[in-house]
């Protein structure tokens, strides 16, 4: 069983910029590609992007590209998402998840989620 923690979000100023972390334990997932979402009140979550096992960037959306890169470091389990140039709509919740067939379409593993705010 693979268990992910979120951890990096936070209050920051538009402009302002913040890396987000999901370390995973209980299996390595090297072999997995990985994936951030984020789900905003009122709003259905949203795929922000997804990175392969390798670490090439598979999928960044629209709304945060130019601003945020996914990254990976197989090494020590973990995953990345750096954001900067935040606007107040990058304001959600955000949410790592594992998929462990390596092509990013079953999410299979998900964190709790860590709250990224926006203020303008």
């Amino acid at each position: 069983q693979v268990q992910l923690v979120e951890s990096g979000g936070g209050l920051v100023q538009a402009g302002g910029s913040l890396r987000l972390t999901c370390a995973a334990s209980g299996r390595t997932v090297s072999s997995y590609a990985m994936a951030w979402f984020r789900q905003a009140p009122g709003k259905e979550r949203e795929l922000v992007a997804t990175i392969s096992w390798i670490g090439s960037t598979i999928y960044i959306a629209d709304s945060v590209k130019g601003r945020c890169t996914i990254s990976r470091d197989n090494a020590k389990n973990t995953m990345y998402l750096q954001m900067n140039s935040l606007k107040p709509e990058d304001t959600a919740a955000y949410f790592c998840a594992a998929d462990a067939s390596g092509f990013g379409r079953a999410w299979t593993y998900w964190g709790q989620g860590t709250q990224v705010t926006v203020s303008s």
